[in-house]
């Protein structure tokens, strides 16, 4: 279909699937399916907890390889993202990303609901809490809802009094 080389027959069957949607490998515990065996048993540390990846500066462990090594970075001070614009640099593409979105005005994510638009995923969630009045947090006084931690104890200080 796309023409790619492959050096071997099972590097091609598991390239195949992309173009045929095909998903052999099911998880036991949710039912979602791979296209490959090794996806898979990665999938299946969500399940497990297990975390076979430490940090040797900190012993903090991680379930991915690609999670350590961002991870690395707090510890290196790397940052191999630079905005091209401004100059600022990040550790993670992802984050790059979304900065790139302030210089250009790109809005991704958009409601359902009314139509407003987002530059990342965490704003259009935070957003939502307008209209479903669902959040992780919500005021055991007033009953109202939180997307983060940070705004709802700055909340919850306005029926105590507290500063």
């Amino acid at each position: 279909v796309c023409g790619k080389p492959f050096h071997s027959l099972s590097s091609f069957q598991v390239h195949e699937r992309i173009h045929t949607g095909e998903k052999p490998f099911k998880c036991k515990q949710c039912g979602k399916a791979f296209s490959c065996s090794p996806t898979l048993r990665i999938h299946e540390r969500t399940h497990t907890g297990e975390k076979p990846y430490e940090c040797k500066q900190c012993g903090k462990a991680f379930s991915y390889l690609p999670s350590l090594r961002l991870h690395e970075r707090i510890h290196t001070g790397e940052k191999p993202f630079v905005c091209k614009q401004c100059g600022k640099a990040f550790r993670s593409a992802s984050t790059f990303q979304i900065h790139e979105r302030t210089h250009t005005g790109e809005k991704p994510y958009e409601c359902k609901e009314c139509g407003e638009a987002f530059s990342c995923i965490p704003s259009m969630r935070r957003h939502m809490i307008k209209h479903t009045g669902e959040g992780p947090y919500k005021c055991k006084v007033c009953g109202k809802p939180f997307h983060s931690l940070s705004p709802f104890r700055i909340h919850e200080r306005t029926h105590t009094g507290e500063k």
